[in-house]
């Protein structure tokens, strides 16, 4: 059994630095549109948005600047946007913000995958992602974490 679990999180980090490659191609500043499966529990957004977020202060200093969220309205979506604002980040949707802020676009992608969760933050300087295995109370990461940063 530790053979497959073993083959299983190769496969699953294999797949997610492939998830990753693909934003690769994108032009500085252009960010994918956000978008997470609707059917995602509660409890697992808000468990992978809570990581995701720590992992991202830790990349792009917490509470630092105000994040324009491009938002799919989805409950990991609404649980990404919470877990920003705990951390202190300023959280504008609409796009309008005063003049002289400091703003840092951010986009999501969550895609189900043989019985994980990929997520994936992007921002114009770095991309963040992991996989997860969903519970009933939530969700814990099944990978390392993936970084890349852009020049």
């Amino acid at each position: 059994m530790s053979v497959f679990r073993s083959f299983r999180s190769l496969a699953a980090a294999v797949t997610l630095a492939v998830f990753l490659s693909g934003c690769q191609s994108l032009g500085s500043g252009d960010l994918v549109a956000s978008k997470a499966p609707a059917d995602i529990s509660g409890p697992a957004a808000t468990s992978i948005a809570g990581d995701m977020v720590s992992r991202l202060a830790e990349h792009v200093g917490p509470g630092t600047g105000t994040i324009a969220l491009k938002q799919d309205g989805s409950p990991f979506g609404r649980a990404l946007e919470a877990a920003l604002k705990g951390w202190g980040y300023a959280v504008v949707t609409d796009q309008t913000t005063d003049s002289g802020t400091t703003i840092v676009p951010l986009a999501y992608v969550v895609e189900l995958f043989e019985g994980q969760v990929l997520a994936r933050l992007s921002t114009s300087s770095v991309e963040l992602g992991r996989a997860y295995e969903v519970t009933t109370t939530g969700a814990s990461p099944a990978s390392p974490l993936s970084a890349m940063r852009r020049g």
